[in-house]
């Protein structure tokens, strides 16, 4: 994990949040529930449902400390609260495809919100990372296996 903050939405400190409480009082205790009962069929060596079991508390436990670590280690953004006259973390950006004219919106979000499909991209990505520092009207490029792509920035606003 990197020493420098990480900035997450406040959407996304909530969702993690429910994944950890639905852990935690959810998952925590069927497993746990399930291990004693591979338990009670007597010897665990050879027993299936033990190992699975044991294995599946171990994924459980990793996913709680890693998003534990991550709520802890987050910068927390609510993206309407900032002004700023550049596309930043938290914008939520129009740009236009300069060659194929195809418009696109895109929010700018921290690594664990990305959903493309729903317009959501991680501030880590190729493209949030061309866009960031930019002003409506700049033009930018973005590097890709297939090649270059040139966008324009048509407007952005924090909401």
């Amino acid at each position: 994990m990197a020493d420098a903050a990480l900035p997450m939405t406040v959407r996304g400190k909530q969702l993690l949040e429910a994944e950890l409480k639905r852990l935690i009082f959810e998952e925590r205790p069927t497993v746990i529930k399930a291990i004693e009962e591979a338990r009670a069929h007597g010897d665990i060596s050879e027993n299936a449902e033990y190992e699975s079991a044991k294995e599946r508390q171990g994924m459980i436990e990793g996913r709680i400390g890693d998003i534990q670590g991550k709520i802890a280690g987050a910068e927390v953004i609510d993206p309407s609260s900032i002004k700023s006259d550049r596309v930043v973390f938290g914008a939520t950006v129009n740009i236009i495809d300069q060659e194929t004219e195809e418009k696109h919106t895109y929010q700018i979000v921290g690594l664990d919100e990305a959903d493309v499909k729903n317009g959501m991209i991680s501030v880590l990505s190729p493209i949030a990372r061309a866009m960031i520092g930019k002003k409506a009207g700049d033009a930018f490029t973005v590097q890709s296996p297939k090649g270059d792509k040139d966008y324009e920035i048509v407007s952005f606003k924090f909401v």
